[in-house]
């Protein structure tokens, strides 16, 4: 690990960037990859003030590199820790895209949205009414919906977009409403059904804050992409039925936040394979890896 003494160092190799002998550059760009996400702010500087064509190529490919092995160190870390704090690892993988996502303007939102429920909220709300509270918040006041026109686009993934749009896929409206719903302490999780994503509000009696029974009593379904709709169990029988799938215990209980970035993850690699983007699936299927 490099100490903050040896940004002098640091700052030395960039200005070399340019350096003709492949040789030696060779060597110069394998001494700032060790430098690590350290080295990054130094790269962008320059890649900012230096105009020449063989130094921002260079410097493009070790951004790109180094941005994605922070990704990947986020992400493994998050997910060796526990994978308990949904929203850091959705910011982790929109970073993917957006490394600059400014994550105080996401955390200000969410707090804002909560504060916006909360205040209407009070402790004699039944489930039913809380979760109507939220749609009315989310879907009403803030206009979050689903993006029926452009399903498939990644912008339908990533979390600023999502944030910024107001339109989302089933999972990320999901995924949102979710971290929306933990932040007010309220017990509702992501339900990993096939060729859909909803969520299930968990008995408050046998709910304890960070904890989910594998057998969860489940009081009944919502579907984030229609603007909260409840729905019940029958409902989940009569849609494997339609789509002509099994029906197994694991479709109708809450997932793990891995699975569920798992899901992200996939969905963002179909959006990238359908509009030819082989670079970007292929860099996403090695994110995917690390949740195995």
């Amino acid at each position: 690990m490099n100490s903050p003494g040896s940004n002098k160092e640091l700052e030395a190799l960039v200005d070399l960037i340019d350096e003709p002998d492949e040789t030696i550059y060779l060597k110069i760009k394998t001494r700032i990859i060790s430098y690590g996400k350290t080295a990054i702010p130094f790269l962008e500087s320059a890649f900012e003030n230096n105009l020449k064509q063989l130094p921002q190529k260079r410097i493009g490919v070790l951004l790109n590199k180094l941005r994605f092995d922070a990704v990947i160190n986020d992400l493994s870390d998050w997910y060796m820790l526990g994978a308990s704090n949904l929203l850091l690892a959705y910011m982790i993988i929109t970073k993917y895209q957006y490394p600059h996502l400014d994550e105080l303007y996401i955390k200000n939102e969410f707090e804002k949205i909560r504060k916006e429920i909360w205040i209407e909220f009070n402790s004699d709300l039944t489930a039913l009414e809380k979760v109507n509270l939220i749609n009315h918040i989310l879907f009403d006041v803030n206009n979050f919906e689903g993006d029926r026109t452009n399903f498939h686009s990644p912008l339908n993934s990533y979390l600023n977009t999502v944030l910024e749009t107001r339109k989302g896929n089933p999972l990320s409206l999901s995924m949102i409403y979710m971290i929306v719903a933990h932040l007010l302490e309220i017990p509702i999780y992501g339900v990993n059904l096939p060729e859909h994503f909803v969520l299930a509000y968990v008995d408050q009696h046998s709910y304890i804050p960070g904890k989910l029974s594998e057998k969860s009593n489940i009081l009944f379904y919502i579907n984030p992409f229609s603007k909260g709709t409840v729905f019940t169990k029958s409902d989940v029988d009569e849609f494997l039925k339609q789509i002509k799938v099994k029906a197994i215990p694991y479709y109708y209980q809450p997932c793990s936040n891995a699975d569920i970035i798992r899901r992200l993850l996939r969905n963002l690699i179909f959006s990238y394979e359908s509009s030819g983007n082989k670079v970007k699936s292929l860099e996403l299927e090695k994110l995917l890896e690390i949740l195995k």
